[in-house]
């Protein structure tokens, strides 16, 4: 039996271990990304590493969330970016160059390369045949070293694409299916692989967008072959010479299968609040809509906003509704700008917003109270967009920019002839924001502004624990709920010790003064727990509030990784139902830790004082992360390693 796309990169890539399913392997890393929210501290958390400069192909350092500037603190994170970049060898992407993921589609990313960037939705690059993953900050800080990046073997599931997508039905719909079909759990521990008939009928950034959403079934990425589309992409993008083509073999094996018939779909949206939310469009029409936003790396490409120009030519945005677009990248902007398609925007009523993440990350645009509000993102967690109990829609553009004109959720099809996107030649090639290291490294000084505060260590771990139960939580908490972003929080991204201070803070809004005053503690959590964002502060923030363990039915993967990384304990409950055994409040004892991470002990119980009752405990560790939990942690292990 011949083998996938997937398992032939993997396999080129391989340092570490077998390439089995299960299996821990260890690959080589090509290129790494970050982006302003998680970059200074994977910076910080380099240089603390003692290396000189990267030893990746290529680095690139974007700024594209952290771009309200209320205060000195983003500014000053931006300058500290800069100059790190200068120093050790990364290229930076100034604040208005776009979106990460947009821009690194467009200019850097390559079939048949692996890519591992600190933003969950790093998959996006998976859209031109790439092996592209999400991660903590400081497992890119690793690979950034020439450490390899682990994993386990994943499972490859298979989507076969046939058919052609009709008139008003987009690649948004595509992963919106997918989604109603698997959950946001069905992808844990799997790599989903498209191929098909279908999918020479899919641009690259339709399948970039089908890739980047994919992060929101758990998957730990997806993945499109490298066809004669792909090819004909970067000759748009002047950069012909690093196409190659890869594709899985005719008889490829694949651990689950799905098809979808791409004329079969109409167009869907996810309802608040979890994109796999799915419904038609149709069973929700007539809903009465007060904002529509336009943007994200899920849908802000050339060819999204080409469709919304030549809408909106004919008509205008509904008086009852603020409409926004943000353009994923500056090349995006220039382009549409370039082949007259910017005016119509503009004029329709619709607010034109800076290339850069916004309102997806509650970074501004949020909605009014008791609002709809449509969004061409990849996330509608509650409270997510700033506004609680807030009231969010995931849409393609198509169905965006009906409801901005209507006033209300409109199958798109009501709106007529479909535009016909003119695909230029050339996009707009313009790279003068994107600044290169300097050649005199040695020269360069790091700057730190006052809002940089020094990177907090985890202590070894220590034998037994016994802890105060500080919080008990349901299914599917995502890392927003863990620490939330938005305006006010994210600008502290580069100071635990500010940053602490809102862990939980929209669960309750006392989490951080009772895990200081009790000296930490332990959290309780049900399915899926860790959802969302790579955003490792979610680990590491409750770790310099002094949390010991998270016990719960079962993890995400990356916030399970960063957990890890930063020595806390993620543990499951051996039985679900001995979930109910446990209460906030509760004290709870662990024993023999360092000789059960040592493999000298029996299974970890929990032992429950204040209901004098034992929980067994299960863990699925591999044997490089036991010895990254007794060191206390990523950054303590690697330091040892390199004595």
């Amino acid at each position: 039996m011949g083998s996938n796309l997937t398992y032939k990169i993997l396999q080129h890539h391989l340092v570490e271990g077998e390439l089995k399913q299960g299996n821990e392997i260890g690959i080589r890393i090509d290129q790494t990304l970050t982006q302003d929210a998680t970059g200074t501290m994977a910076y910080l958390q380099f240089e603390a590493l003692g290396m000189k400069n990267v030893k990746t192909d290529l680095s690139v350092s974007y700024v594209d969330h952290n771009m309200l500037q209320t205060g000195f603190e983003n500014a000053d994170d931006h300058q500290y970016l800069q100059s790190v970049a200068s120093k050790y060898g990364i290229l930076f992407s100034k604040p208005g160059n776009g979106i990460c993921h947009q821009v690194h589609l467009e200019r850097f990313g390559k079939p048949g390369k692996t890519l591992l960037g600190s933003d969950s939705h790093t998959p996006t690059d998976g859209g031109l045949g790439a092996i592209a993953i999400g991660a903590g900050g400081l497992d890119v800080a690793v690979a950034m070293g020439g450490g390899p990046f682990y994993l386990n073997a994943p499972k490859v599931v298979g989507i076969k694409l046939t058919g052609k997508l009709r008139d008003w039905v987009t690649a948004k719909d595509v992963i919106l299916e997918v989604l109603r079909r698997l959950t946001v759990k069905g992808g844990v521990g799997k790599i989903i692989e498209y191929y098909g008939e279908g999918v020479k009928s899919l641009s690259v950034p339709e399948r970039a967008t089908i890739c980047n959403m994919g992060a929101e079934l758990g998957a730990t990425t997806s993945i499109f072959p490298s066809d004669e589309i792909t090819r004909a992409y970067l000759h748009k993008q002047g950069r012909e010479m690093d196409w190659e083509p890869m594709e899985a073999d005719a008889d490829a094996h694949y651990d689950e299968h799905q098809e979808i018939d791409l004329s079969e779909l109409e167009p869907l949206i996810a309802c608040p609040s979890s994109p796999d939310n799915v419904k038609k469009v149709s069973e929700v029409e007539g809903t009465p809509v007060a904002q529509v936003l336009i943007g994200s790396c899920t849908n802000s490409s050339f060819r999204d906003l080409a469709v919304i120009s030549s809408v909106l030519q004919n008509h205008k945005v509904n008086p009852a509704v603020s409409m926004g677009i943000n353009p994923g990248s500056k090349q995006v902007l220039e382009t549409i700008t370039a082949h007259g398609k910017l005016l119509q925007i503009i004029s329709s009523g619709a607010r034109l917003n800076e290339s850069g993440c916004g309102g997806c990350i509650g970074m501004g645009q949020a909605p009014p109270s008791d609002g709809v509000s449509l969004r061409t993102f990849n996330r509608n967690f509650p409270g997510r967009s700033g506004t609680p109990n807030d009231k969010v829609y995931l849409c393609s553009p198509e169905v965006a920019v009906a409801a901005a004109i209507f006033g209300k959720i409109t199958d798109p099809r009501r709106l007529g002839n479909y535009p016909k996107v003119e695909w230029p030649d050339q996009f707009v090639l313009d790279d003068s924001q994107i600044i290169l290291p300097s050649p005199t490294p040695d020269q360069v000084n790091v700057t730190r502004g006052p809002n940089i505060a020094p990177l907090p260590i985890a202590e070894k771990m220590p034998e037994r624990i016994e802890k105060v139960v500080l919080l008990k939580l349901g299914d599917n908490i995502s890392t927003d709920a863990i620490m939330p972003a938005g305006a006010k929080i994210l600008p502290l991204r580069s100071n635990i010790p500010k940053i602490s201070e809102y862990v939980f803070s929209a669960v309750d809004p006392q989490f951080a003064k009772n895990a200081k005053e009790k000296g930490g503690g332990i959290i309780i959590g049900g399915e899926n727990y860790g959802q969302g964002s790579s955003r490792e502060h979610a680990a590491l923030a409750p770790m310099y509030l002094g949390v010991k363990a998270v016990i719960v039915k079962n993890f995400a993967r990356i916030h399970k990784a960063n957990l890890i990384n930063f020595g806390i304990l993620p543990l499951e409950f051996a039985n679900a139902a001995d979930y109910d055994k446990i209460n906030a409040g509760d004290v709870v004892v662990l024993e023999n830790i360092r000789q059960h991470l040592m493999g000298n002990s029996h299974a970890m119980v929990l032992h429950n004082k204040t209901k004098g009752i034992e929980i067994p405990l299960k863990e699925d560790y591999t044997e490089r992360q036991r010895a990254m939990l007794l060191a206390g942690g990523l950054l303590n292990f690697t330091r040892e390693q390199n004595q």
